[in-house]
Formats: structure tokens, C-alpha cells, sequence
């Protein structure tokens, strides 16, 4: 486990955020609790305000909608 526990790119796990907003290309905007990142949504059916569960800033299960 990394010094960073919710970086989404320095763990080996998946961390639920909100996504705030759809970017071209099959990224998004999302709130990680400590701040916004830029996320990739393309594996996903994701929306603004879905959570979704992200793991290497890959979205890789909608869990909340």
C-alpha cells in the first residue's frame, strides 16, 4: 500500500467516487472526497452523479445512481 490512501493511481484497490461531470473522449470529472481528478468512464455506462468504483483512474462498476 502506497503513502497516498486515496490517490486513485498509488493503491492496489478501488475506491467509490462521484462523478460530476463528462469530459469528451470517455473521461470524467470526479469528486474523490479530497478533490477533483480527471477519471476515465469508458469501461462504464456512467452519468453525472452516479458513483462509480475506480481503480487506477479506470471506472469499473457504476455502483450508485
Amino acid at each position: 500500500m502506497s503513502d497516498c490512501e486515496s490517490c486513485l493511481t498509488c493503491g492496489d484497490v478501488a475506491i467509490p467516487v462521484r462523478v460530476e461531470s463528462l469530459l469528451p473522449g470517455g473521461l470524467a470529472l470526479a469528486d474523490t472526497g479530497s478533490g477533483i481528478e480527471e477519471i476515465s468512464v469508458a469501461l462504464v455506462d456512467a452519468r453525472p452523479g452516479d458513483t462509480v468504483l475506480v481503480h487506477a483512474k479506470e471506472a469499473i462498476a457504476v455502483i450508485g445512481r
